[in-house]
């Protein structure tokens, strides 16, 4: 004979596992749509300088040691780390001989002449298309054009693109107000080049101040922003007309991912929060959310998008659907010195 307690305890277990699934399904998840702007996440020139780092170390061997952040997120740093890649500050530890590369951003001539003084094995992984805003501006200033960049002060593309040219030959303006504070003559020989992640609308109206007050002023022949940033731009534009909460994935750091905030709060869409991953993500920004936009700026990985959309489908009945204003299909080809490296 059974025992009643041991009866009574095995038809309590027989009637949960009877009855869960009716249980749980009255348990329902509020809906949430989430909507993913395209394009978004890395560009060519992102692509191509994180392929560098990793055919450095496939060909060389650990460790690599890598100038300045190869590019602005986290992820990617902590995963070239995690292969052997060591960042530095300054060219002024490095042993002999050593391989190093220099980051997207684009370096000043000097960090050149001083990787070839210590001897070091350097291979550049500037994004060709910042490498194009340097030759533009060794261009103008050969003609005898004095320089007027447009950029952020302290980026390490601005430094790079300063660094072009002697000391003095570049002068640096961020806003409207600067341009009104150049002491240039009306019709004195100016030209302008831009840092390549700006904003586009306020680059755009930057560059209509310089052309009021020095109307003879020489422009790039194409625009300096690359076409990554305008592209991301341009879709979470749209995507701030659909979404009430907007995540921006990216690094505090990045000029293309803060520019992408911006927009979105220009275009009338104040709930946006830039983050880094999913532990960023305070989850009562979605209290009474129905449609939320996610979008990450040009040096963050597809995995933190997923990543992000896998939490939100733990949480909420999850729909996915895709905003797509264009496609992209840019490939940068290799520096010579890692091109024939071909990952297993």
């Amino acid at each position: 004979m059974i025992p009643l307690a041991l009866l009574a305890k095995t038809e309590f277990l027989y009637a949960i596992h009877l009855f869960w699934p009716i249980a749980m399904s009255s348990v329902s998840l509020p809906a949430l749509q989430v909507i993913l702007a395209s394009p978004r996440g890395f560009c060519a020139g992102v692509e191509r300088a994180i392929r560098i780092v990793e055919n450095a170390l496939i060909k060389f061997g650990a460790p690599i040691y890598v100038r300045h952040e190869i590019v602005h997120t986290r992820y990617v740093v902590a995963g070239v780390k995690a292969k052997g890649a060591i960042i530095i500050d300054e060219l002024d530890a490095e042993p002999s001989r050593a391989h190093v590369i220099f980051s997207a951003h684009g370096v000043a001539k000097q960090v050149f002449a001083d990787a070839e003084a210590r001897e070091l094995n350097y291979i550049d992984a500037t994004c060709p298309l910042v490498s194009k805003v340097h030759k533009g501006a060794e261009r103008f200033y050969r003609e005898g054009y004095r320089l007027i960049l447009i950029g952020h002060a302290g980026h390490p593309e601005v430094i790079g693109t300063m660094g072009q040219l002697p000391a003095g030959a570049v002068v640096l303006v961020e806003t409207i107000k600067d341009v009104d504070r150049l002491d240039f003559p009306s019709d004195a020989p100016l030209a302008y080049v831009t840092q390549t992640t700006l904003s586009v609308t306020d680059t755009a109206d930057i560059i209509a101040h310089l052309k009021k007050r020095f109307p003879d002023i020489r422009a790039p022949k194409k625009s300096d922003i690359c076409y990554a940033t305008s592209n991301r731009q341009n879709a979470v534009r749209s995507l701030a007309n659909e979404a009430e909460l907007i995540l921006v994935i990216g690094a505090e750091n990045s000029s293309n991912s803060n520019r992408l905030v911006e927009v979105v709060r220009q275009a009338h869409c104040p709930r946006v929060h830039l983050i880094s991953s999913t532990d960023d993500i305070n989850w009562n920004w979605l209290d009474g959310i129905s449609r939320l936009g996610l979008t990450a700026g040009a040096s963050a990985p597809e995995t933190l998008v997923q990543q992000v959309v896998a939490a939100c489908e733990e949480r909420f009945d999850t729909k996915i659907s895709l905003l797509t204003l264009t496609e992209e299909n840019i490939r940068f080809r290799l520096p010579h010195a890692v091109a024939d490296v071909h990952p297993a």
